[in-house]
């Protein structure tokens, strides 16, 4: 027997409740990411993001004169064209192989969890505050929607969806049971496209769950503000501000540095930023956790600005590093952890700083 496809051609509302532009959205596209969800892959692996990501690679390796990359060792280095595109110590590394099986075990179980707390998670939270603001405000006031609107739709979505991953991301370093969970995405020992995708599958629920949230707050204000008759600003059919985040996040796992001018830099996290925030050097921990803007990072005080050809040593603490090498200790890992911790033999600075003694021994 076929499974029903939970996304049913609901095109007009059956009565006259207010539906925002996120639930709309969902029913439209629902069915389409049902019968294709096993056959995505990751943005930064599409054919145009490569490209562009080569492209301006290549602009910077001229620009450097052979510099601007760095190796597996984290270190930067002057190198010929190809080899700076392509070093063969990362891609040949035995941390990019396992990005490559974490990814698998990833798209296999993201679809579901995705599909899933976005559905539930995205239209409820909508919902939820439409009903709130309609008791509180009384009827939508129906504002006239223009383009004005619309791109500040998009950049409210934006910061809220930045301001729900800067939360996230924030916990899952310091709360010791997420970060066993969020250890496997930092034991990754060199950059590489698919390491944005090297996640534990039990992460990939709570960034969907976060991710949805954000979407249906930042919907279900501009649903009432607009009687549900507004959408986000698209710029060549893409939303205006993806457009910014797809852009920054090729290069937050790529070995080239990107830098932004520091003034920039201080309102947008540059690509090099999240190379700073994969380091294990001590100074670098827990800093730059937002996904686009600098703007919460700044307010709490978590921003680091790296100098240009910084030295980032990626993955974890060398002396955790033994633990989470292959693609079998980095799935069992969150449960090895668990069961350290109930039994209390966990220490939480040994698994998230590293001593400047190891780095010189």
């Amino acid at each position: 027997m076929p499974i029903e496809n939970p996304f049913p051609d609901l095109s007009a509302p059956s009565d006259s409740t207010l539906v925002g532009p996120l639930t709309g959205t969902l029913r439209d596209i629902g069915a389409v990411i049902w019968n294709n969800a096993g056959e995505n892959i990751p943005r930064d692996l599409h054919w145009d993001i490569i490209a562009l990501t080569l492209i301006i690679s290549t602009l910077i390796w001229f620009k450097r004169k052979g510099n601007g990359s760095k190796g597996a060792d984290g270190r930067a280095r002057n190198s010929g064209l190809l080899g700076y595109l392509f070093p063969k110590d990362i891609y040949t590394h035995p941390s990019a192989r396992v990005d490559l099986w974490l990814w698998i075990t990833e798209r296999a179980v993201k679809p579901f969890f995705a599909i899933g707390l976005l559905v539930a998670i995205g239209p409820g939270t909508e919902k939820t505050l439409i009903t709130l603001l309609e008791f509180l405000f009384g009827p939508s006031p129906a504002y006239t929607p223009n383009y004005s609107w619309m791109l500040l739709y998009s950049l409210f979505t934006l910061l809220c969806y930045d301001f729900v991953f800067f939360l996230t991301h924030y916990t899952m370093h310091k709360v010791p049971a997420l970060w066993a969970i969020h250890k496997v995405h930092h034991s990754a020992e060199v950059l590489t496209p698919l390491t944005r995708s090297r996640e534990h599958f039990l992460a990939v629920p709570i960034w969907a769950a976060g991710g949805a949230f954000s979407y249906g707050f930042a919907a279900g204000i501009f649903a009432y503000l607009f009687n549900g008759n507004i959408v986000a600003a698209t710029l060549l059919n893409i939303g205006f501000f993806s457009l910014l985040f797809g852009f920054n996040g090729s290069f937050r796992h790529f070995h080239v540095q990107f830098h932004y001018p520091v003034w920039l830099s201080k309102w947008l996290h540059s690509p090099v930023m999240h190379h700073v925030h994969h380091s294990y050097l001590e100074k670098h921990w827990d800093t730059n956790f937002a996904a686009v803007t600098s703007i919460w990072d700044r307010l709490f005080s978590t921003l680091y600005i790296p100098e240009k050809d910084e030295y980032t040593p990626w993955g974890i603490p060398p002396a955790k590093q033994f633990e989470n090498r292959t693609y079998w200790q980095n799935t069992i890992g969150p449960f090895r952890d668990w069961y350290r911790m109930l039994s209390g033999n966990y220490s939480q600075s040994t698994e998230t700083n590293s001593s400047e003694n190891e780095l010189k021994s």
